[in-house]
């Protein structure tokens, strides 16, 4: 079985690449295993090489295992003089990249001078936007760690708690039972401040009948999951269980639609006509969702002008919402992996509105 950066060398051909700089941190960990290396440079053929500063020298030593790790001494200069000193030893014509800096290329262009250095970071994303095996028993270990996440909000949640108390509870839960951490900042937005799509939590006191948007997500090695539901505490309104209604059936007839093959634009479509069928499109103000794995927003992207067609292996959200001002918002989100046959909801929780 090849491994992933052996596959990224079999790219090279089509640009005609004699090598490939990795700097951005995430890439790193995903060909070699290990957070916390400064560059990776990969030849066409011959030896991975993968620069460390000396804090992270001696773990990655004793982790990575298909390069040859160099230190980079603070005193002696940067890693990416070390990069282009190495490619002008090697008299290469043209490398590529993944991500760098304004300052990182200048330093590499500077020393570079008659080599052709040019961006190829979708090379790499074409690797990462399809999961094997491997990725996706991660992925389902995250999802079911932030679907326990969830059911520990559902538990917490009534009427005086600041929302902050909230997300303590949540990530308690999914550190407990093996998180890495969590995903990104974990939301509990309620009342008026569920209309914020990215409301994050604060010391507000939920109160009985607030609409709550819970958006939560853990890491297990290294990989994530994102998952949000909308609650409310108490009876909810005629108008919050709309509201609510609409979403939930938006979010389940796009998932529906998710197959390999189907553009992406067409799968955010779904959601997006129903939301608009019933009168809240303008209310609707984000894409449907992103692909997610070592990054919580990873392409592909299901939004309106995506023209990408899904592969078996995506793993993306479905998260449709409306969000009112100065009255509250509902999203219903799941993460879900690209199947031969359709999609499989890796999260896996209530999506009832009322608690008690």
């Amino acid at each position: 079985m090849k491994s992933r950066v052996d596959t990224l060398k079999s790219s090279f051909e089509s640009e005609k690449l004699e090598g490939y700089i990795v700097a951005n941190a995430i890439n790193i960990l995903y060909f070699t295993g290990f957070l916390g290396g400064a560059r990776l440079f990969v030849p066409r053929e011959g030896e991975n090489v993968l620069y460390v500063y000396g804090v992270n020298y001696v773990e990655a030593e004793e982790t990575v295992k298909n390069c040859r790790i160099e230190l980079v001494k603070r005193s002696g200069g940067d890693a990416d003089k070390k990069v282009a000193n190495k490619i002008k030893g090697l008299k290469f014509g043209h490398v590529g990249f993944d991500a760098l800096s304004a300052s990182a290329y200048l330093t590499l262009t500077k020393t570079l001078k008659d080599i052709e250095l040019t961006d190829e970071g979708k090379l790499v994303w074409e690797l990462r936007k399809v999961k094997d095996e491997t990725e996706l028993k991660h992925m389902r270990k995250a999802a079911e760690l932030t679907s326990e996440g969830m059911k520990a909000a559902f538990e917490t949640i009534r009427p005086g708690l600041r929302e902050y108390e909230v997300a303590a509870e949540i990530e308690y839960a999914m550190r407990r039972l093996g998180s890495g951490g969590v995903a990104f900042d974990t939301a509990v937005a309620s009342g008026v401040r569920s209309a914020y799509p990215h409301g994050g939590c604060t010391s507000r006191k939920i109160r009985s009948g607030d609409l709550v948007v819970l958006d939560l997500g853990a890491k297990y090695q290294d990989y994530r999951s994102d998952l949000t539901r909308t609650v409310t505490v108490g009876k909810p309104s005629s108008k919050q269980v709309r509201i609510h209604e609409i979403v939930r059936e938006a979010q389940d007839r796009a998932f529906r639609s998710v197959q390999a093959g189907v553009k992406a634009c067409d799968v955010d479509a779904v959601a997006r006509g129903l939301i608009e069928k019933d009168g809240y499109g303008e209310c609707f103000v984000h894409s449907l969702g992103h692909g997610i794995g070592l990054s919580v927003h990873e392409p592909p992207s299901l939004n309106s002008e995506a023209e990408e067609r899904l592969r078996v292996g995506n793993v993306v959200t479905v998260e449709p919402g409306v969000y009112i001002v100065e009255f509250g918002g509902v999203r219903i989100e799941d993460t879900v992996v690209v199947c031969k046959d359709g999609a499989e909801k890796l999260t896996n929780v209530s999506y009832d509105l009322r608690l008690d």
